[in-house]
């Protein structure tokens, strides 16, 4: 898994070639009488200003990283494994990356709030126009993605909380005045 987390985090063009054919195919499940190329083309369209804005982000962090991907995908890999560099030009390169992914993520649970407010609204509009079968089916869906992305989130910002606080230990043990 860890391969594939690292060939993923190089390969920004992969990400996104992924997550428009899934979303694609989801789209599919749900209007199968749409030709593939037309549901994959508005997918792509779609996706734009995501892409734009996951470009911009992974442009800033690769910057902090110290300029290159493998830079970037190095620190990530600390970061999840909970290793603190020791190195001082990668200690304020995870500083740096750090800080900005706990910048990104200071309205994480509003955005949680509105993205299960979105999900219930849409819950209720399939109960209201499709059968009870669809609705279940919603509903099952937006629970399961709700409750990933809500252990998952609270995951990473305690790694993220965690990797900062040992930075700022470590650098007041290593510089004592």
């Amino acid at each position: 898994m860890e391969r594939v987390n690292d060939y993923l985090g190089k390969h920004l063009w992969l990400q996104i070639t992924l997550s428009v054919l899934v979303a694609g195919a989801v789209v599919l499940l749900l209007f199968p009488e749409r030709s593939v190329a037309s549901v994959v083309t508005r997918m792509a369209v779609a996706s734009l200003g995501g892409v734009i804005v996951l470009t911009v982000v992974r442009r800033k962090e690769k910057r902090a990283a110290g300029g290159s991907v493998d830079d970037l995908v190095s620190l990530d890999r600390k970061l999840r494994r909970g290793e603190v560099p020791t190195d001082a030009r990668e200690r304020q390169a995870m500083r740096d990356v750090v800080e900005q992914r706990l910048h990104r993520t200071r309205h994480r649970v509003a955005a949680q709030i509105v993205l299960a407010v979105m999900w219930a609204v849409l819950v209720v509009l399939t109960a209201l126009t499709a059968g009870p079968r669809q609705a279940v089916g919603v509903a099952v869906v937006a629970g399961a993605f709700l409750i990933w992305l809500v252990l998952y989130g609270n995951r990473q910002y305690r790694r993220l909380r965690t990797m900062r606080e040992a930075l700022t230990t470590d650098a007041g043990q290593d510089n004592p005045r």
